[in-house]
């Protein structure tokens, strides 16, 4: 789609920088919530930025997920992934594999929080063994996520260093198709294809493997099972260290919030739904393909068209959220965030990476009570062109 007739295109997305909504937002949250944009491919798309819209398009099914990998579509940026993965869980539950997966993914699997509180401390007292400072992103969030998905999928914890390599290019957002993307996941299918046989795989990956013996399952390839595997490690762990560390961003940009947390760990869980709600890791938006001329507030979509849902214009909204920019842990609504999503899409891992950050936040506000940036705020070097807003490096002193 040309974008050379439309002058009045602006170009999107707006910042990198995690620590506050762009001022281009509310501008179109209360102007135009519907509003024409450019996006890093060059095409055309609809900004949504109020919560009602945003929320409308989310559950309406003719704004479809699936579609925005079709051939000829209009794109946010170029694929770094195989289109046939971008609806990865329409993949496996067409494969009959949603339940095995869902199952995996609850944090109320056997054993799961134990490992996981086990595994922060170990990660926390390495990390800190190294100080004065650490980076709280490189040190602990990546390898806590990484660690976590590789007991998931039952995989040696080895492999995490393998896997975790290719998240920096698969997750970059791009004009153009990227070659090393293609080549990593190449080599990554190949490896979980070689992990499913291996005699150390326990966990999803040798349920999975195990199915291939039953007449039932016998549409299902190696590759399919090593896709589950491959996407569920980046998804999953490019999601919940994300949201960790701009968690840990929010903590040590709000000190009353993070004293609060510190002398009652309890109110932690609770917490985390604003945490959400004020979470700025989504770097860009999410996108819906529109199946059918759909209208949308003073807009009629047509058919075709791209669709974007702007979290952080839904999430800041003040129809919807009294005092969006304040941090109110007791929040009534704060659950009705769309950080995770919404609709038919809503994420199946919302409880997991709850329960991640709980853990996390908990032990890291238990061993680090004074924990503070080791830098000035601005200071922080922001990753561009990203689906997730992350700082390169989150050094603290403790």
């Amino acid at each position: 789609m040309t974008t050379a007739a439309r002058p009045d295109l602006i170009d999107f997305p707006f910042s990198p920088v995690g620590t506050e909504v762009p001022p281009k937002v509310a501008e179109l949250r209360e102007r135009t919530p519907v509003r024409r944009v450019r996006t890093i491919a060059g095409d055309e798309a609809w900004l949504v930025s109020s919560y009602r819209l945003a929320r409308q398009v989310l559950d309406d099914d003719r704004f479809s997920l699936k579609d925005t990998s079709a051939p000829g579509v209009p794109r946010q940026y170029a694929l770094t992934i195989p289109p046939e993965v971008v609806n990865n869980m329409g993949n496996i539950t067409g494969a009959g594999l949603r339940k095995a997966v869902l199952k995996a993914l609850s944090p109320k699997a056997a054993g799961l929080t134990d490992w996981m509180r086990t595994e922060a401390e170990r990660l926390l007292r390495l990390s800190m063994a190294e100080g004065p400072t650490l980076d709280l992103r490189g040190q602990f969030c990546d390898p806590f996520s990484a660690a976590l998905h590789c007991h998931i999928l039952g995989i040696p914890q080895d492999e995490a260093r393998h896997f975790h390599r290719s998240l920096d290019i698969a997750f970059m957002n791009s004009a153009c198709p990227i070659a090393g993307a293609r080549v990593n996941w190449d080599r990554d299918i190949g490896r979980m294809k070689e992990l499913l046989d291996h005699p150390d795989t326990t966990g999803l990956m040798r349920d999975l493997a195990v199915l291939r013996k039953d007449p039932a399952y016998g549409h299902v390839t190696d590759e399919m099972l090593a896709t589950v595997g491959v996407t569920m490690f980046g998804a999953g762990v490019i999601s919940t260290s994300g949201f960790l560390t701009m968690s840990l961003v929010t903590l040590l940009t709000h000190p009353e919030l993070r004293v609060a947390l510190r002398d009652d760990p309890r109110l932690t869980e609770k917490a985390l739904h604003e945490i959400l709600r004020v979470n700025l890791s989504i770097g860009d938006a999410l996108p819906r393909l529109a199946t059918e001329n759909v209208r949308l507030g003073e807009v009629e979509v047509e058919a075709g068209e791209l669709v974007l849902v702007l979290v952080e214009g839904a999430n800041f909204d003040p129809e919807h959220f009294v005092d969006p920019d304040i941090i109110d842990i007791h929040r009534e609504n704060a659950a009705d965030h769309l950080s995770f999503g919404g609709g038919s899409h809503y994420c199946p891992a919302t409880a997991l990476g709850r329960k991640h950050a709980e853990i996390a936040l908990n032990t890291i506000l238990e061993h680090m009570p004074h924990l503070e940036l080791a830098v000035p705020i601005d200071q922080l070097v922001w990753r561009t062109r990203f689906m997730k807003r992350i700082p390169e490096r989150l050094p603290v002193l403790w």
